[in-house]
């Protein structure tokens, strides 16, 4: 398999290069040459086949024979160590739980993957890999726990100061070795320009290998593919018209599944659920793509103004906005709606949600309206524990501490303040020294 830049004046590449170069040379976002899709029988007996199985038949052909059949079946049985419930509400709506990895993420998945890739094409290799990632709350944490002691790495993340929960930021602040917590006096957006910024620095790649883990990485980004698979699994014997509802932030996670469409799952349709920061829901309404600062909000990893997956969005549907606008649905919701959103699915259904997938929800029932025979599953991408203070503020009620959050919720913040890009390169080249 090679990949090319979305940007198209970079050479294309393989995997390996991929994903230890993060953003190609040209700025551009990398994207496989082909998508083949798995044949009939794969989805006909899919309820049949165990998770790891799916994995490995879903992502081989993105690895190609870079990595060898052994290793990379290791590698995704260390990635899928934990469980993808299904909770069905009604008829019409069910919830797919994303949070039962170590940082109580949907993002560990795809920083799992990510870190054990990087260090099968690291192990001979005697130049140390810096990963500098964003996060607009859970990359971080998943990010820290993914890559901690990973042979040759280093980690480097820079997250918005005061804008993720106290639970966040103490999963990404309080792991030491390895992992370095750069704390960056702005939002979300101004920490991934930075990162893009010292990706194409020549002073700086020039000195250090640097890569990226962001969902911009196409080792992060691919596994999420994953979630839609073993929803369906779960669900196909029951629904036929399954829709997809995603709190969509930085838009990885929807088009990672919209991968799982072109590898022949049979999904409907697509919702992708925003808060106030609305970019893609005002897209799909006036076709005018207009990138803005973004708004905090109450599920803040979802506060991105700038989605840099949108661009592999627009790739799927080879540009074409109307063949885009028949597969993906977009709305935006206030903090307000999300609160009561929350309240409703805790009074309704006896379900403690978390702020993006109280979004997600209201998308579900937006869609619902219209479409009242199909059957929308919406994302419950973090734990609700990890936002107490909104969680526990609306449903009036104590939420018991997991043992992920438990271990780490006394440890002490250990931090870098970080004003701007003059900063990281600064701290990038004396960690280097």
């Amino acid at each position: 398999m090679k990949y090319y830049s979305l940007n198209k004046e970079a050479p294309n590449t393989t995997f390996e290069d991929a994903v230890v170069r993060g953003l190609a040379p040209d700025k551009g976002l990398y994207f496989p040459e082909s998508i083949t899709p798995l044949p009939d029988s794969f989805f006909e007996t899919i309820e049949q086949k165990s998770n790891v199985k799916i994995a490995f038949e879903a992502i081989k052909q993105f690895v190609g024979d870079e990595i060898p059949e052994k290793e990379l079946k290791q590698i995704i049985n260390q990635t899928l160590s934990f469980d993808f419930p299904i909770v069905e509400f009604n008829e019409q709506i069910s919830t797919l739980e994303l949070f039962h990895g170590p940082t109580m993420a949907f993002k560990d998945v795809g920083a799992r993957f990510m870190a054990r890739c990087l260090e099968y094409f690291n192990k001979n290799n005697s130049r140390k890999v810096t990963v500098l990632v964003a996060t607009s709350g859970d990359t971080g944490g998943a990010v820290a726990s993914g890559f901690l002691n990973v042979k040759g790495v280093d980690v480097v993340i820079l997250y918005p100061s005061g804008k993720v929960s106290d639970i966040q930021e103490k999963q990404l602040t309080t792991l030491g070795q390895n992992i370095t917590a750069l704390e960056v006096h702005g939002v979300f957006d101004d920490c991934q320009d930075m990162v893009k910024q010292a990706f194409v620095d020549e002073e700086l790649t020039s000195k250090m290998q640097l890569t990226s883990a962001n969902s911009i990485n196409i080792a992060r980004w691919l596994p999420q593919l994953l979630y839609f698979m073993f929803a369906y699994k779960q669900l196909k014997s029951k629904h036929k018209n399954v829709v997809f509802s995603v709190p969509s932030g930085n838009f990885g996670n929807i088009c990672a599944g919209m991968v799982a469409q072109k590898l022949g799952l049979p999904i409907k349709h697509f919702i992708a659920s925003n808060n106030a920061n609305n970019v893609v829901t005002n897209y799909l309404k006036t076709k005018d793509y207009n990138p803005k600062v973004s708004v905090q909000t109450i599920s803040n990893a979802m506060d991105v103004g700038n989605p840099s997956n949108f661009i592999r969005i627009e790739e799927l549907h080879n540009n074409d906005f109307d063949d885009l606008r028949e597969n993906l649905s977009s709305y935006s919701f206030t903090d307000d709606e999300t609160r009561g959103a929350l309240s409703e699915i805790y009074s309704t259904y006896n379900y403690i949600a978390d702020p993006h997938g109280a979004v997600g929800y209201l998308g579900a029932q937006k869609h619902i309206h219209k479409n009242p025979n199909d059957h929308v599953i919406f994302l419950e991408t973090a734990h609700p524990t990890k936002f107490l203070d909104v969680v526990e503020g609306v449903i009036n009620t104590e939420v018991e501490l997991p043992e992920q959050i438990k271990t780490v919720i006394d440890k002490k913040k250990i931090s870098v303040k970080t004003s701007n890009y003059s900063d990281l390169k600064t701290f990038l080249l004396d960690k280097n020294n």
